[in-house]
């Protein structure tokens, strides 16, 4: 499948795989944050062999050299004949690149790519502690709104829900 590939003068946002090693680095250093933060069954983030599903498509964020930044991930929630719906997943930056847009380009490219798919809505979990504080703050400033439980997801005091609705597809109207 083709996904959108998104570009600035600093960082490069591509379609990558979860299980290079220095992504895998992230990823571990992202779940470990996670369990040190929520109690562990309001840990909802995925491992690298977790994120190489086929309804997962994940992107990673390099600087000029190819030295990695951050990544994100988008996955299918609807699994119809037609997804209209997609869950942000795995949303991190290294420590040296935070405060710098990265999270943000990252962002843009699974918000396009989401687009391009016709979701009519994408939606994400993350934690209600203060860690969590600057991703619900970057979500909100790219128009995310609490929302309640979605998918399998149940109501949690550890968790804050976010959903975005994405502009509908000619003829059609979003719908909650």
């Amino acid at each position: 499948m083709r996904t959108a590939i998104a570009q600035t003068t600093a960082v490069k946002i591509a379609p990558d795989s979860p299980a290079r090693d220095d992504v895998r680095v992230l990823l571990d250093e992202h779940l470990t944050d996670m369990f040190a933060t929520s109690p562990a069954e309001s840990v909802h983030a995925l491992d690298h062999s977790a994120l190489l599903a086929p309804t997962v498509t994940f992107w990673t964020a390099r600087d000029h050299d190819g030295v990695l930044l951050g990544c994100g991930a988008l996955s299918e929630l609807d699994l119809g004949a037609e997804p209209r719906h997609g869950e942000i997943k795995s949303m991190r930056t290294t420590s040296r690149a935070r405060g710098r847009g990265v999270a943000s380009e990252v962002l843009k490219a699974v918000l396009a790519e989401a687009e391009r798919r016709e979701y009519l809505r994408v939606s994400l979990e993350t934690g209600s502690q203060d860690y969590f504080a600057p991703a619900r703050r970057l979500y909100a400033r790219h128009g995310f709104t609490e929302c309640g439980p979605f998918g399998s997801y149940t109501l949690d005091p550890n968790s804050v829900f976010m959903t975005l609705e994405l502009p509908a597809v000619a003829g059609e109207t979003a719908s909650p």
